[in-house]
């Protein structure tokens, strides 16, 4: 028999994976307690017990895909040497990810940041916040590929972290957009050109 607070932690997934959805597909905007009631089939004082308000709502769907996209792509990626190898890593298993997910329901990276580039508060911070610390794991996973003598000394590791964040932005509008099922493809032979280019 299941216990309360296993029930309680499927139902608290079932609601962050309808969240997450609903945000990638609709914006963060749209998410309510409400019409997630509605959609899970549930009260929405059943959904609030275990959310809170919409703002908490909001909050933590940014922070679970957080959580899941570290998960996927951060944490098997460290098991790898430090320098190319790690990089390498860290861009194969994100566009894995991206064939398995944003492709096919939306990056909420992505989608918040046109969401919400002109107006200030919490989300826009936490936002930002995501996209910043990713975008630092990046710069350092390129510093340890230079000093490991991977990537030319006079490498701009600034400039590398903008083409290959960049990669990303044009693989969302290339596949959801464009419909171009070879998108993902072009994203790995962009990245391995980028890298010839700055190899000894």
């Amino acid at each position: 028999m299941e216990t309360k607070t296993h029930r309680s932690g499927l139902t608290l997934a079932a609601i962050l994976d309808t969240a997450i959805a609903m945000a990638t597909a609709e914006g963060l905007e749209s998410l309510t307690v409400g019409e997630l009631a509605k959609r899970l089939g549930l009260s929405k004082s059943g959904v609030f017990s275990r959310i809170g308000s919409r703002e908490a709502l909001q909050k933590a769907v940014i922070e679970e895909y957080d959580r899941r996209f570290l998960q996927d792509v951060f944490v098997p990626a460290m098991r790898e040497p430090r320098g190319l190898p790690r990089l390498n890593a860290i861009m194969r298993l994100w566009l894995q990810r991206a064939r398995d997910v944003e492709i096919r329901q939306g990056c909420l990276y992505c989608a918040g940041a046109f969401e919400f580039d002109d107006r200030d508060g919490p989300l826009r911070d936490l936002l930002l916040d995501g996209t910043m610390a990713w975008r630092s794991a990046l710069k350092r996973t390129v510093i340890q590929a230079i000093d490991a003598g991977h990537l030319v000394p006079d490498t701009d590791a600034d400039q590398l972290v903008f083409e290959i964040d960049g990669l990303f932005v044009a693989l969302m509008r290339e596949a959801r957009f464009l419909r171009d099922p070879r998108a993902a493809d072009r994203a790995w032979a962009t990245y391995e050109r980028l890298i010839r280019s700055r190899q000894p």
